[in-house]
């Protein structure tokens, strides 16, 4: 390698170490991981993410990234970047909580949410690979412990897997659940299913036919949580362990709930709208499948990378490429495949999933085909600001094609 190459990249090695070990609320934190190997432009691409963006079309492109976590109270944030179907770079950013100030790090664990539900449908995808079910069969002939109510809505068209994870099953639940605080009893899946005490939710309805309509529910992803364990005969987050998390080596990611006393200390607290800790360090999911997982942006990194890999064949580590492409093709009502949002930006198609706890704000997005994206989780109410704001910077520093304007001739 050329001497002034060398030389250039250790300055801006140091320039980076030096940036991220100082001891400031909203400073990077003192890991800029590089997962899948050196880069000589991440270095580059971090500090032109975090700058005020140039040309300054007003709004927020005068605002550093630490700006604009103060400006939106989100006490801190983590980012893995992916560009040629690998991890490019990933850091965090600000507090954990902001009652110790202990320091994000790159392995901070943060609720991820909603996008609970596209990894779950990977461990489903599995099963049906191996002959186990088919995304259309009728689901109550996987569920042993509980049933779909039988109704003339289904009986042309019954509930299948494919209908609950792309949310056209018929089932009127909403968005979303409040989760439960730590110490409290936790309903079971039949009981928030059933609208049970303890559970402080009504129950899953079924109010309209299967693929007529598409409307988001959380419950309809519990019941294929219930499928699943039907289905394999044990818990549901040792098999999320077993078929997903551990197959890609997301170290850093568990469905268990509570979190266990030995991850405890590496996850993020949760933080209202104006930045203050909540009344407890987070909530509780037993709704794990839907929005129970912890992990980290470059966990969820890999995850994307195995859909991107996969859809490109022969096969990723734990999909098919056949199979794989059962995440990204909508159904043909709505916006959801099975697990993941499909959408066109610019003249780019992405998959993508958001995510909201109590406390938590999160997003991933991914090209289906170029091998690129993105994962940002918060730890604040209104981190989704923040999401957006970095979502759009890293599309500008790649060159993304959501900025690409078609030219007829």
């Amino acid at each position: 390698m050329p001497k002034l190459r060398v030389i250039v990249l250790g300055v801006l090695l140091v320039s980076v170490l030096a940036a991220s070990a100082a001891p400031q609320l909203a400073s990077p934190n003192r890991g800029v991981a590089l997962p899948d190997g050196p880069s000589d432009d991440a270095a580059q691409q971090i500090r032109r993410i975090e700058a005020p963006q140039v040309p300054d079309r007003q709004g927020l492109d005068g605002l550093t990234l630490q700006e604009l976590m103060k400006q939106f109270h989100t006490p801190g944030l983590s980012i893995a970047v992916i560009k040629d179907f690998r991890i490019h770079w990933a850091k965090g950013y600000g507090v954990a909580d902001v009652n110790t100030n202990r320091p994000i790090e790159v392995n901070t664990l943060f609720q991820a949410a909603s996008i609970s539900k596209p990894v779950t449908a990977m461990a489903a995808l599995r099963l049906v690979q191996e002959g186990r079910f088919s995304l259309d069969d009728d689901v109550n002939q996987l569920l042993k412990t509980w049933h779909v109510p039988r109704s003339d809505l289904t009986g042309e068209q019954p509930v299948t897997p494919r209908s609950l994870f792309s949310h056209t099953s018929g089932a009127d639940d909403g968005f979303g659940f409040p989760g439960d605080a730590p110490g409290t009893v936790l309903p079971s899946p039949t009981q928030i299913l059933n609208g049970q005490p303890p559970s402080k939710l009504g129950p899953v309805l079924f109010t309209r036919p299967p693929y007529r309509a598409s409307k988001y529910s959380g419950g309809g992803v519990l019941i294929m949580q219930l499928a699943l364990t039907d289905v394999v005969g044990e818990p549901f987050d040792q098999i999320m362990q077993n078929m997903v998390l551990q197959p890609l080596g997301m170290l850093d990611s568990t469905y268990q709930q509570p979190l266990p006393e030995s991850l405890a200390s590496r996850a993020a607290h949760a933080h209202d709208a104006d930045g203050h800790a909540m009344d407890a360090p987070w909530h509780l999911y037993p709704e794990q499948a839907p929005a129970g997982l912890w992990t980290t942006p470059t966990d969820l990194a890999r995850f994307a990378i195995e859909v991107q890999r996969a859809i490109h064949g022969p096969a990723g580590t734990v999909l098919k490429e056949s199979t794989a492409r059962e995440m990204i093709a909508p159904i043909g009502v709505g916006p959801f495949a099975v697990g993941f949002g499909v959408s066109k930006k610019g003249e780019g198609w992405y998959f993508s999933h958001s995510g909201g706890n109590w406390g938590f704000q999160c997003d991933l997005l991914a090209h289906v085909r170029k091998g690129y994206g993105v994962v940002i989780m918060t730890n604040g109410d209104q981190g989704g600001k923040v999401i957006e704001e970095i979502e759009a910077r890293v599309a500008v520093a790649y060159n993304w094609d959501t900025l690409d304007k078609p030219v007829f001739r």
